[in-house]
């Protein structure tokens, strides 16, 4: 009986993974899948080979292009939060350290010239930058702190005749000092590593806010009556300070006015220049009193407010109003036209800009000017 040829099944063949010793030729020909320990052992036997062979070579082995294009664009990783991070690569501009790219800069400076710039130029601003660069606070601490110290020496009986002198005797020294850093790079260094934290990062290389500051509280107390300077350098400390923080918070959501300035922030200024003036003439100089050194004429908002100022009622030959004439009012409807006033002065002093002069020195002097010329037409 002839005997039937059983079939063979079909077989795949795998060749074998490449042993250690086939590592050379692995690099040029082709094998099947390789386990990851398999491919480390590989890896780390050539290189001890490139080693030896180079006479101990200490450099790397190189990378792949695929490898070394993935190690470029992926930012290295910051485990300390307070190590300020690498700058954000450009578009076909080359990186220049600073945390916004060169192209942003030039030109720039009278745009950011009342906002923290960003341009990496002060060491504590990018280490804290919530806390100082973006928020401004140990700044913002000292504009607030100096209303409260005015409020102070005048109600120790402190004559603005007496602030002035002071005010300029600082002024002097710290204005020497900045032209003096300005002229040394080292000093300049120093200075700012030391005060970089009250410092915006435009005063690197401009003048220091605190110098605009001194002169302008000089100049509102010095020739201005005694209620008009005060409030000058209550609205400097307290509107502008809410004027930044509510502009930094909620400007993007309200319509902008103009560059650097927004709807909320003009709106806080002026509910801040309100406020500021009603608890002023409302409460506190009520309540401090008249002091025996006070000069003849300190104050000029007595509590009533003459609708129809006298010069107008010369013009058409009309006599002097007095207490009981109807254009006059008095009391809390005095008060509070003072105050709206008030803020409308300082809303606007805080919204002008004036040749991009700092408004340290403009909001003072504009709100004294203005606080002035209202009450002698009206006061």
């Amino acid at each position: 009986m002839p005997s039937t040829p059983t079939s063979v099944p079909e077989t795949r063949v795998l060749s074998p993974s490449p042993s250690l010793s086939d590592a050379s030729d692995a690099r040029d020909g082709y094998y099947a899948p390789v386990t990851r320990s398999a491919a480390r052992r590989q890896y780390l036997s050539g290189v001890s080979e490139e080693g030896s062979d180079s006479g101990r070579s200490r450099s790397p082995p190189a990378e792949t292009p695929s490898k070394s294009s993935a190690r470029q664009r992926r930012p290295p990783r910051r485990s300390n939060p307070k190590i300020p991070a690498s700058p954000p690569p450009t578009n076909g501009s080359a990186s220049n350290g600073f945390l916004s790219p060169t192209s942003n800069i030039s030109g720039a400076l009278r745009d950011i010239s009342r906002s923290p710039s960003p341009l990496g130029l002060i060491p504590l601003h990018s280490r804290y930058r919530s806390f100082i660069h973006r928020h401004e606070i140990p700044r913002k601490l000292l504009h607030v702190s100096i209303g409260f110290i005015t409020l102070h020496l005048y109600s120790r009986g402190v004559q603005t005749t007496q602030i002035t002198p002071v005010l300029f005797t600082a002024l002097v020294p710290i204005a020497v000092t900045d032209v003096v850093r300005h002229r040394s790079e080292k000093f300049n260094r120093f200075y700012t590593r030391c005060l970089g934290a009250l410092m915006r990062e435009t005063e690197v290389t401009g003048y220091n806010g605190v110098i605009w500051y001194l002169l302008g509280a000089y100049i509102v107390l010095r020739f201005f009556p005694k209620d008009v300077g005060v409030m000058g350098v209550l609205l400097l400390s307290w509107c502008d300070t809410a004027a930044s923080t509510f502009g930094r918070l909620w400007g993007r959501y309200t319509p902008r006015l103009r560059q650097g300035k927004s709807l909320a922030g003009t709106m806080a200024a002026w509910f801040m220049g309100v406020a500021t003036a009603a608890a002023f003439w409302g409460w506190f100089v009520p309540y401090m009193g008249a002091f025996p050194n006070d000069p003849e004429g300190s104050f000029m908002f007595t509590g009533r407010l003459n609708l129809l100022p006298n010069c107008v009622r010369g013009l058409i030959g009309w006599e002097a109003a007095t207490e009981t004439s109807s254009s006059v009012i008095t009391g809390p409807l005095a008060l509070g036209a003072m105050s709206v006033v008030t803020g409308l002065i300082a809303a606007g002093s805080e919204f002008v800009d004036l040749w991009s002069w700092d408004d340290n020195f403009t909001i003072p002097v504009l709100s004294g000017l203005g606080l002035w010329g209202f009450l002698k037409v009206f006061g």
